[in-house]
């Protein structure tokens, strides 16, 4: 699509675009289920990282806040977009969850020999209505749910069936998993049985779509296609092009946006942030330079798939930092910059370090803040 005469948007607008929208530029006061809604969500492969998620964005949050919502079953840990988990509202697990079925077909097959009818032998729909049943009865482990699919189905490898049936259907992760201070394996339940309602079997593409861009736009279609997974989104950007403004990068690729969303000029200023462990900040966008430099990417990479925390100074990853809990000793937390910080960066980031570090002692434990030299 040609972009001659489109408004080019710099680097750094798309940044405080993306700030601003992510809630990155200034703390605010409003419920954490207003803000996980409009975030679509907080990625959570990391048990606590949700929760830092919105220490980075909400003034005065505390964990207790996300916490009820999990067990009061306001909010779940369910498979979402890219086939990830997320924290994300109830409300937004039963409206989009089955978006992201495709993925986890796919998934499934690179993992095993599944061909739409059959896994290891055993017909899929056997296999999805056995989970149904036995995640219905009570919330299982994977390990629980392997015994039962090698008891069900004697010679066949339960693995796989146990996989095929946590992958394919809708499931949730129910506490006291993902519960600020509380231990506990991975125990799935079903949506239906955990929120008493099934998942919506026509889910909507383009009320996605428009969500993410009220989170992460302006955003390009590959963009959109990065953080839902999903391969055919151009058509419905462009069925949604009529209520959208089009802008052009600096590339030249189209950037769709909502009219009433906010673009603050590139000036704007933006203080240091910590932002938790696979934050969608830095991984929701095909390309990431609006927030991770080019010479920085290859450190927020690993072979396992691990997304560090990251340091934002002057809206730019900078940085990692990490968490360590030690017995009953102090927590600690470490903080490696990239590079040599200007004092005045240098001083916001070991405040706001400071404060993380406060946070996550739960505000009155000993803690021990690190700030490495860079390397």
């Amino acid at each position: 699509m040609a972009t001659t005469g489109l408004e080019v948007l710099g680097g750094t607008v798309l940044n405080r675009a993306l700030l601003a929208r992510q809630l990155l530029l200034e703390r605010v006061r409003r419920p954490a289920a207003e803000v996980l809604a409009h975030l679509v969500g907080l990625q959570a492969q990391a048990p606590d990282a949700p929760y830092f998620g919105l220490w980075s964005r909400l003034r005065g949050f505390r964990p207790e806040e996300l916490s009820a919502l999990l067990t009061g079953r306001a909010a779940v840990r369910a498979t979402m977009m890219r086939g990830t988990l997320h924290a994300v509202t109830s409300a937004d697990c039963l409206a989009f969850r089955m978006l992201a079925q495709p993925i986890l077909e796919r998934q499934v097959r690179t993992q095993t020999d599944y061909d739409g009818r059959r896994v290891a032998g055993v017909r899929v729909p056997e296999v999805l209505a056995a989970g149904v049943e036995w995640l219905t009865e009570a919330p299982r482990t994977p390990a629980e749910l392997r015994v039962l699919c090698a008891a069900r189905w004697p010679g066949h490898d339960a693995e796989q069936l146990s996989y095929t049936a946590r992958a394919l259907l809708p499931t949730v992760q129910v506490p006291p998993r993902g519960v600020w201070g509380a231990s506990g394996a991975a125990r799935l339940s079903t949506v239906a049985a955990w929120l008493g309602e099934p998942v919506h079997l026509e889910p909507d593409p383009a009320a996605l779509v428009l969500r993410y861009l009220a989170a992460f736009g302006p955003a390009t279609v590959a963009d959109v296609a990065t953080w839902s997974g999903r391969a055919a989104v151009r058509p419905v950007l462009d069925a949604l092009r009529p209520q959208l403004l089009v802008f052009a990068d600096e590339r030249g690729r189209e950037l769709f946006d909502l009219p009433d969303a906010p673009r603050p000029p590139a000036d704007t200023p933006a203080p240091v942030r910590l932002v938790a462990p696979y934050d969608n900040v830095v991984l929701a966008h095909a390309d990431r330079a609006r927030v991770v430099p080019e010479e920085h990417r290859a450190r927020l990479l690993s072979k396992n798939g691990i997304v560090p925390g990251t340091v934002l100074v002057d809206g730019f990853v900078q940085g990692v930092w990490q968490v360590a809990r030690r017995g009953g000793g102090p927590v600690r937390l470490t903080v490696r910059p990239f590079r040599r910080l200007p004092a005045r960066w240098a001083a916001q980031l070991r405040r706001e370090a400071a404060l993380a570090a406060e946070f996550a002692a739960g505000g009155g434990g000993a803690v021990e803040l690190v700030v490495e030299e860079p390397g």
